[in-house]
């Protein structure tokens, strides 16, 4: 059974790649994942913020305009909360990239340029295989309009691309006017891959305490509709790659996501819930589906099932919607 794929330039053995997240941080754990089947991961991210030298800087950044959006009190952790500084981060890229022999993503999560050039340059002397670049960006200001927004990702992109020769990967919301045509400016600024999509967390309020709280919800199956259909529909239009994250949970999650056209599968919320075995559970997964079916490779059924080549490219569209509201609710 030949599961490989292609991502980034980079040959994987299979299209399971842990992103970025908390349990990064620990070598023992990228160790593990290595064993269990990872074929490459993403490290937790870098946040634009920590790159500021001076800590008054640093909380002005987190904390302004907090008192007209109070929900912005979520958007980042406090500066004490971060797992780990830019002084330690490209030692913890060596470490890594001297502890196993899959290929290291490094993460860059900001909003701006800011500090992320200078950054981007240590990232690849460190020995990183990849970066991407976690564009975690909320839009309150009345006065921006979408043009400028959108502008702002490509600027960061081609800032980036111009200090580095890595490879690099744009992780998106898919808050935009027009996804297909932002994924296709990027995509000619020079992106290696889209990542779809980010999860931006979203604020809740404690009816006890008043106060606006911040709430993580580990993903479901159910999240993993929204980047299937955006990745079916961009499948062969792009240069690209296009990688899958959020709500892959089963081998036949994984199944879907490459019959729609995605290069590789991002896990991360099964591995907090189930553990780093995980890996192995959802490689089973996708073998068994494979074997049963017939198919003999990964690249066999790649965007087999993308609006490119679907019976039905409509099913991707507005004109499946009136037989889902028709035919009553879905699970």
């Amino acid at each position: 059974m030949d599961l490989s794929t292609r991502y980034l330039g980079l040959n994987l053995r299979t299209p399971l790649v842990p992103s970025a997240s908390p349990i990064c941080d620990d070598i023992d754990n990228i160790k593990r994942m290595e064993d269990a089947g990872a074929a490459a991961i993403v490290l937790h991210s870098l946040f634009e913020e920590q790159l500021t030298r001076e800590q008054d800087v640093v909380k002005h950044h987190l904390m302004f305009g907090t008192e007209s959006f109070p929900e912005a009190l979520t958007y980042l952790p406090q500066p004490e909360e971060f797992h780990m500084g830019p002084d330690e981060y490209p030692d913890h890229i060596r470490k890594a990239k001297e502890a196993v022999h899959i290929p290291i993503i490094a993460s860059l999560n900001g909003a701006s340029i800011g500090g992320w050039i200078d950054y981007a340059r240590k990232i690849q002397q460190a020995g990183a295989d990849a970066l991407e670049l976690n564009v975690y960006y909320i839009p309150t200001a009345l006065d921006r309009d979408g043009v400028e927004i959108e502008q702002t990702y490509i600027d960061i992109l081609k800032a980036v691309k111009e200090v580095v020769s890595i490879p690099v990967a744009i992780k998106l919301s898919p808050f935009f006017s027009n996804m297909a045509n932002m994924a296709k400016q990027l995509d000619q600024a020079g992106a290696n891959a889209l990542v779809l999509f980010n999860r931006f967390y979203q604020p809740d309020i404690d009816l006890d305490s008043l106060e606006v709280r911040a709430n993580m919800n580990l993903s479901t199956p159910q999240a993993m509709r929204l980047p299937l259909r955006w990745i079916a529909i961009l499948y062969g239009r792009l240069k690209a790659d296009l990688a899958a994250t959020g709500g892959l949970h089963t081998g036949q999650d994984v199944i879907k996501m490459l019959m729609a056209g995605a290069d590789v599968t991002m896990i991360c919320s099964v591995l907090l819930e189930r553990g780093i075995d995980a890996i192995r559970e959802i490689e089973a997964g996708i073998c068994d589906w494979m074997v049963e079916h017939d198919y003999q490779s990964v690249r066999q059924l790649q965007g087999s099932m993308s609006q490119k080549y679907c019976a039905d490219p409509a099913a991707f569209e507005r004109a499946q919607y009136m037989k889902v509201i028709l035919s009553g609710p879905r699970t």
